[in-house]
């Protein structure tokens, strides 16, 4: 049964950069699966933030993509999380998740099966 398990630190301060690792154990991050970052922030409901597939690709969230990077380390079966510039609206619980992506009646869906527990990042002065 594959385990995900996120770290990082919790306590930031604006305009710094969130670096959240997921590290993967008894699955492969190379497989073909959408190794994947959401978030919630306190008071609202799940984000999603971006993806690393298991060939390497990246989609990320428009609202987020041009402070968003997820890239991994094969040899050492993570992946990471960066996000830039941060503000106290980034505060929230990071979840990392494997996504299997499924096709029924024309279209593409995925279907979280694994998380991680929550990485509780804070942003403030």
């Amino acid at each position: 049964q594959v385990q995900l398990q996120g770290s990082g630190p919790g306590l930031l301060k604006p305009s710094e950069t969130l670096s959240l690792t997921c590290a993967v154990s008894a699955g492969s991050i190379t497989s073909s699966y959408y190794w994947t970052w959401i978030r919630q922030s306190p008071g609202k409901g799940l984000e999603w933030i971006g993806y690393l597939s298991g060939s390497g690709g990246t989609q990320y969230s428009p609202s987020l993509k041009s402070r968003t990077t997820i890239s991994r380390d094969t040899s050492k079966s993570q992946f990471t999380l960066q996000l830039k510039s941060v503000t106290p609206e980034d505060t929230g619980a990071y979840y990392c998740a494997r996504a299997l992506r499924l096709y029924s009646r024309g279209s593409y869906y995925e279907v979280f099966d694994s998380w991680s527990q929550g990485a509780q990042v804070t942003v403030s002065s």
